[in-house]
């Protein structure tokens, strides 16, 4: 008989949270609206406790539905699987999102491009061909780049970061990150010349128009110098990366993972079994649930390693940003062969 009462009661308590998760991320979306509205002024970081209060809700959901499996729902339109997400709650995360338009906004001075998913398929495609791949795997390096562009700011050019100081621009680096790619640009630069001539004087062009700005403002320059920064070392894998990995998501999965947890990511790389990798470092686990991986109620916050397989898996939140820029690639790509 105490059985039971005890699954009764951890069923309620579930309930209780979850409610209380879901009344709490709507408050504060109200009072972030209203401050906006009202035009006061925003706290440091204004994104932070709407982030912290999402991850809540679908933590609190996902142990609600642990523990009363019925409450699992239909699909939702975010692509969220239905163990952690309510599709009834779809609202508030359309709000979440126009709330982060909102306060990401680029600054007045931002310079953008009226292409900017070709110019990023374009610096993909000609770096990976400056590192040696041949057609196929610049092509590959070049729709990956599109995914990195839509994981880090859901297509949005030179916007700023309403959860970081430091992050900012169409991928979201650092300034050690940016003038890091602009050295690496600066070595290939020659050579990029010789085999992409139009591609070099559209870089000259901007080069010029950005002058002091944070290149990071500059779409073009932003882009530039986070793959070179970042991802350009790791294009030479492209080839091998696509044979491991065959669908397009789980490459901008991995690539995005370069960005997130470096080193282990090129290690698994370099380990000649990249989905059998096993991560276990509680650091690095941690740095994985920060962003968004493993990080959705109890039993996912519970692990203690995984591999990259299980990582891989694990990324669906990517899944709806990815698949965006899998359509945008297509767009592109039926473009120029009409």
């Amino acid at each position: 008989m105490g059985q039971p009462a005890a699954l009764a009661k951890k069923q309620s308590d579930a309930l209780a949270a979850y409610n209380k998760a879901a009344s709490d991320f709507e408050a504060i979306l109200g009072q972030r609206r209203a401050q906006i509205d009202s035009n006061q002024r925003l706290p440091n970081l204004p994104g932070q406790a709407l982030y912290l209060a999402r991850n809540n809700m679908l933590s609190a959901y996902k142990d609600l539905t642990d523990a009363v499996p019925s409450r699992i729902g239909g699909p939702n339109k975010y692509g969220i699987p239905p163990a952690y997400l309510d599709a009834g709650v779809e609202p508030l995360l359309d709000q979440y999102r126009k709330l982060f338009d909102l306060m990401q906004a680029p600054p007045a001075n931002a310079q953008k491009s009226d292409t900017p998913f070709k110019d990023v398929v374009d610096l993909g495609t000609a770096i990976a061909r400056a590192k040696g791949l041949d057609a196929a795997g610049a092509e590959a390096a070049g729709r990956i780049s599109l995914g990195l562009f839509f994981a880090e700011t859901n297509g949005n050019q030179n916007i700023g970061n309403a959860r970081s100081n430091t992050y900012k621009g169409s991928l979201q680096t650092g300034p050690s990150e940016d003038q890091n790619g602009q050295r690496k640009w600066a070595a290939i630069k020659t050579s990029m010349a010789a085999f992409d001539p139009a591609l070099s004087l559209r870089d000259d062009r901007e080069e010029a128009r950005a002058g002091n700005l944070d290149h990071r403002f500059n779409h073009w320059t932003a882009v530039r110098d986070a793959l070179m920064s970042a991802h350009a070392d790791i294009f030479p894998q492209a080839t091998a990366i696509v044979k491991t990995l065959p669908n397009p998501i789980d490459q901008m999965k991995l690539f995005e993972l370069i960005q997130i947890i470096p080193a282990p990511t090129r290690s698994a790389l370099k380990s000649g079994d990249l989905v059998n990798y096993r991560i276990s470092d509680p650091r690095i686990m941690g740095y994985l649930r920060n962003n968004s991986i493993f990080t959705f109620g109890q039993a996912d916050r519970a692990r203690r390693s995984a591999t990259y397989r299980e990582i891989l898996d694990a990324m669906w939140l990517f899944n709806a940003k990815f698949e965006e820029a899998l359509a945008k690639f297509d767009e592109i790509k039926a473009r120029q062969k009409r």
